[in-house]
Protein backbone atom coordinates (compact mmCIF):
# COMPACT_ATOMS: atom_id res chain seq x y z
CA UNK A 1 0.00 0.00 0.00
CA UNK A 2 2.79 2.44 0.87
CA UNK A 3 4.57 1.67 -2.39
CA UNK A 4 1.35 2.30 -4.33
CA UNK A 5 0.81 5.61 -2.55
CA UNK A 6 4.40 6.65 -3.25
CA UNK A 7 4.03 5.72 -6.91
CA UNK A 8 0.88 7.81 -7.33
CA UNK A 9 2.35 10.63 -5.33
CA UNK A 10 5.36 10.80 -7.57
CA UNK A 11 4.53 9.89 -11.12
CA UNK A 12 0.96 10.49 -12.20
CA UNK A 13 -0.39 13.97 -12.89
CA UNK A 14 -3.80 14.85 -11.48
CA UNK A 15 -6.34 16.51 -13.74
CA UNK A 16 -9.44 18.27 -12.47
CA UNK A 17 -11.77 16.41 -14.79
CA UNK A 18 -10.53 12.96 -13.74
CA UNK A 19 -12.24 12.42 -10.41
CA UNK A 20 -13.85 15.49 -8.89
CA UNK A 21 -17.26 13.99 -8.25
CA UNK A 22 -19.78 15.86 -6.10
CA UNK A 23 -19.68 15.17 -2.37
CA UNK A 24 -23.11 16.43 -1.26
CA UNK A 25 -23.00 15.53 2.44
CA UNK A 26 -20.50 14.51 5.05
CA UNK A 27 -22.09 11.07 5.15
CA UNK A 28 -21.40 10.40 1.47
CA UNK A 29 -20.09 6.91 1.02
CA UNK A 30 -17.22 7.95 -1.28
CA UNK A 31 -16.03 10.80 0.92
CA UNK A 32 -12.90 10.14 2.97
CA UNK A 33 -12.47 11.39 6.55
CA UNK A 34 -10.66 14.57 5.46
CA UNK A 35 -13.54 15.49 3.15
CA UNK A 36 -16.12 14.67 5.79
CA UNK A 37 -14.31 16.90 8.30
CA UNK A 38 -14.17 19.77 5.79
CA UNK A 39 -17.89 19.47 4.99
CA UNK A 40 -18.77 19.32 8.70
CA UNK A 41 -16.95 22.65 9.13
CA UNK A 42 -18.76 24.34 6.25
CA UNK A 43 -16.42 23.74 3.30
CA UNK A 44 -18.84 22.69 0.56
CA UNK A 45 -17.58 24.32 -2.66
CA UNK A 46 -14.28 22.43 -2.49
CA UNK A 47 -15.48 19.16 -0.94
CA UNK A 48 -15.20 17.16 -4.16
CA UNK A 49 -11.74 18.57 -4.94
CA UNK A 50 -10.53 17.88 -1.37
CA UNK A 51 -11.72 14.29 -1.72
CA UNK A 52 -10.10 13.94 -5.16
CA UNK A 53 -6.70 15.36 -4.21
CA UNK A 54 -6.40 13.79 -0.74
CA UNK A 55 -7.32 10.37 -2.14
CA UNK A 56 -4.94 10.79 -5.10
CA UNK A 57 -1.93 11.61 -2.91
CA UNK A 58 -2.46 8.57 -0.70
CA UNK A 59 -4.71 9.58 2.19
CA UNK A 60 -5.84 6.41 4.00
CA UNK A 61 -6.59 5.48 7.60
CA UNK A 62 -2.80 5.16 8.10
CA UNK A 63 -2.20 8.81 7.13
CA UNK A 64 -2.43 11.88 9.33
CA UNK A 65 -4.23 15.06 8.30
CA UNK A 66 -4.61 18.65 9.46
CA UNK A 67 -7.19 20.95 7.86
CA UNK A 68 -6.80 24.67 8.46
CA UNK A 69 -10.39 25.88 8.23
CA UNK A 70 -10.83 29.67 8.06
CA UNK A 71 -12.72 31.05 11.09
CA UNK A 72 -15.19 32.98 8.91
CA UNK A 73 -16.78 32.12 5.55
CA UNK A 74 -14.95 28.79 5.22
CA UNK A 75 -16.77 28.03 1.98
CA UNK A 76 -15.42 31.20 0.33
CA UNK A 77 -11.76 31.16 1.43
CA UNK A 78 -8.58 29.19 0.85
CA UNK A 79 -8.45 25.90 2.75
CA UNK A 80 -4.96 24.50 3.42
CA UNK A 81 -4.43 20.81 4.18
CA UNK A 82 -1.32 19.08 5.55
CA UNK A 83 -0.91 15.30 5.28
CA UNK A 84 1.58 12.77 6.58
CA UNK A 85 1.39 9.85 4.16
CA UNK A 86 3.13 6.50 4.76
CA UNK A 87 5.72 5.83 2.05
CA UNK A 88 8.43 3.27 1.40
CA UNK A 89 11.36 5.35 2.73
CA UNK A 90 9.52 6.90 5.67
CA UNK A 91 6.64 9.34 5.78
CA UNK A 92 5.92 11.74 2.94
CA UNK A 93 4.60 15.23 3.61
CA UNK A 94 1.88 16.65 1.38
CA UNK A 95 0.68 20.23 1.53
CA UNK A 96 -2.43 21.08 -0.50
CA UNK A 97 -4.42 24.28 -0.85
CA UNK A 98 -7.97 24.53 -2.15
CA UNK A 99 -9.46 27.73 -3.59
CA UNK A 100 -13.23 28.01 -4.15
CA UNK A 101 -14.87 29.96 -6.97
CA UNK A 102 -12.22 29.28 -9.61
CA UNK A 103 -12.75 28.62 -13.32
CA UNK A 104 -12.79 24.86 -12.63
CA UNK A 105 -15.09 25.20 -9.61
CA UNK A 106 -12.45 24.72 -6.95
CA UNK A 107 -8.79 25.26 -7.73
CA UNK A 108 -6.16 23.16 -6.02
CA UNK A 109 -2.40 22.85 -5.84
CA UNK A 110 -0.23 20.51 -3.81
CA UNK A 111 3.39 19.83 -2.91
CA UNK A 112 4.44 16.26 -2.10
CA UNK A 113 7.74 15.99 -0.22
CA UNK A 114 9.59 12.65 -0.03
CA UNK A 115 13.06 11.74 1.29
CA UNK A 116 15.09 9.24 -0.75
CA UNK A 117 18.25 7.56 0.61
CA UNK A 118 19.87 7.79 -2.87
CA UNK A 119 21.65 10.73 -4.48
CA UNK A 120 19.47 13.08 -6.51
CA UNK A 121 20.90 11.87 -9.85
CA UNK A 122 19.75 8.33 -9.04
CA UNK A 123 16.33 9.57 -7.91
CA UNK A 124 15.93 11.56 -11.14
CA UNK A 125 16.80 8.58 -13.33
CA UNK A 126 14.88 5.93 -11.35
CA UNK A 127 11.86 7.64 -9.83
CA UNK A 128 11.32 10.38 -12.40
CA UNK A 129 12.75 8.86 -15.57
CA UNK A 130 9.91 10.20 -17.71
CA UNK A 131 10.47 13.82 -16.71
CA UNK A 132 12.75 16.24 -18.55
CA UNK A 133 15.57 18.01 -16.72
CA UNK A 134 15.24 21.72 -17.28
CA UNK A 135 18.11 22.98 -15.15
CA UNK A 136 18.87 24.16 -11.64
CA UNK A 137 16.69 26.52 -9.61
CA UNK A 138 19.74 28.49 -8.41
CA UNK A 139 22.75 26.43 -7.28
CA UNK A 140 21.70 23.05 -5.89
CA UNK A 141 18.06 22.23 -6.61
CA UNK A 142 17.45 20.36 -9.88
CA UNK A 143 14.20 21.10 -11.71
CA UNK A 144 12.36 18.37 -13.64
CA UNK A 145 9.47 19.19 -15.96
CA UNK A 146 6.34 17.03 -15.87
CA UNK A 147 4.25 19.28 -18.10
CA UNK A 148 2.43 22.57 -17.84
CA UNK A 149 1.14 21.97 -14.31
CA UNK A 150 3.73 19.61 -12.76
CA UNK A 151 7.31 20.26 -11.69
CA UNK A 152 9.61 18.19 -9.50
CA UNK A 153 12.44 19.73 -7.50
CA UNK A 154 15.31 17.53 -6.29
CA UNK A 155 17.28 18.86 -3.35
CA UNK A 156 20.39 17.20 -1.88
CA UNK A 157 19.87 16.22 1.78
CA UNK A 158 22.86 14.66 3.53
CA UNK A 159 23.66 11.43 1.72
CA UNK A 160 20.19 11.34 0.14
CA UNK A 161 17.74 13.52 -1.74
CA UNK A 162 14.43 15.24 -1.06
CA UNK A 163 11.94 15.39 -3.92
CA UNK A 164 9.24 18.02 -3.99
CA UNK A 165 6.51 17.40 -6.54
CA UNK A 166 4.51 20.58 -7.16
CA UNK A 167 1.29 20.31 -9.12
CA UNK A 168 -1.58 22.61 -9.96
CA UNK A 169 -4.79 20.66 -10.59
CA UNK A 170 -6.05 21.83 -13.98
Amino acid sequence: MAALAAALLLHAPLRAQEAAKPVPTQASRGANNVTQAAVAQGVLNCAARINQVSSFVGYTAQAGALLMIPPAQPDQRLVPLALEVPAENGPAYVSATFAPNQANGCGAAYDAVVYWPQKCEAVASRQFAGLKRVGVLKTSITVLDGGEATKVFLMPAGSGCVSIKKEVVL
